[in-house]
């Protein structure tokens, strides 16, 4: 193994679209949170001699997957697990984790049109994940990703509510808050929402919920949407590996930080 302890691998770009420096910042806090030494490398640049006994990882590619997955069965403590990557990236996988799981999910039909995701790989651009109106919308834009040879995807009904963006590690540290009160977005799609209502729920329900999400999906830095209803019942509507944090960076940083160093000192 490498002489460092702790091996901080960055996402490509590729699988940061409009959110290569947040992802880097969330990498580089948590850098400065750790008690040992930490190199920090783009997983474009990850080669087999940098293994190290702990490994913070937002890698994507499926080389840096099957590296990491021969570095844990070497020994090595990865986070996040490549097996939960997959399932994270994969999202015909994540779905049915979630539904098997008991996590609370869009129902299977709706009037309010429909979203339509590559299940295959995580979003790389904006026509990834699309919204349409209605059932003609909807195989016109399958017919689409089909010609760009994407043949893997999900459909999940669009749910009226608040948007409500969490955020997690581990089992501890979590946080919630309204995109649009602070305007941030990655392709703009939480306008279709409109403004929060900040309908009444149930913090703990959706922070248990979010629990199960993870625990089904073996991550232990994740995030994810969900839609607050106005009778107070929420659905989680995506559930991802390693966000960038951006609204709670610092605070996600300690706690990633913390994960890393308790796993460091065994």
């Amino acid at each position: 193994m490498a002489d460092q302890n702790i091996l901080i691998v960055q996402r490509a770009e590729v699988y940061s679209p409009n959110s290569v420096q947040n992802d880097l910042a969330i990498l580089e806090a948590v850098q400065r949170h750790l008690h040992c030494g930490a190199s920090l490398v783009s997983e474009c640049q990850l080669s087999a001699a940098m293994q190290a006994p702990v490994v913070l990882s937002m890698g994507r590619m499926p080389s840096t997957l099957h590296l990491l997955e021969a570095w844990q069965q070497q020994g090595s403590r990865v986070i996040n697990a490549p097996q939960g990557v997959l399932n994270a990236t994969e999202r015909w996988r994540m779905q049915e984790l979630l539904q098997q799981a008991g996590v609370p999910l869009p129902p299977p039909d709706g009037t309010h049109g429909y979203w339509l995701k590559r299940a295959d790989s995580a979003a790389q651009q904006k026509g990834d994940v699309r919204y349409c109106a209605n059932r003609a919308e909807l195989a016109e834009a399958e017919a689409e990703l089909v010609l760009r040879g994407i043949t893997r995807y999900v459909v999940s009904t669009h749910v009226e509510g608040d948007l409500v963006k969490f955020y997690g590690v581990a089992e501890g540290f979590f946080r919630y808050f309204y995109p649009t009160d602070s305007h941030r977005s990655k392709f703009g799609d939480e306008a279709l929402n409109g403004a929060a209502h900040h309908y009444a729920f149930n913090a703990d329900a959706l922070h248990a919920a979010a629990l199960q999400a993870a625990q089904a999906s073996q991550l232990e830095v994740w995030g994810g949407d969900a839609i607050v209803q106005a009778d107070g019942s929420f659905c989680i509507i995506d559930f991802n590996d390693w966000p960038s944090f951006s609204a709670c960076r610092e605070q996600a940083a300690r706690a990633i930080a913390a994960l890393a160093n308790a796993a460091a000192a065994q």
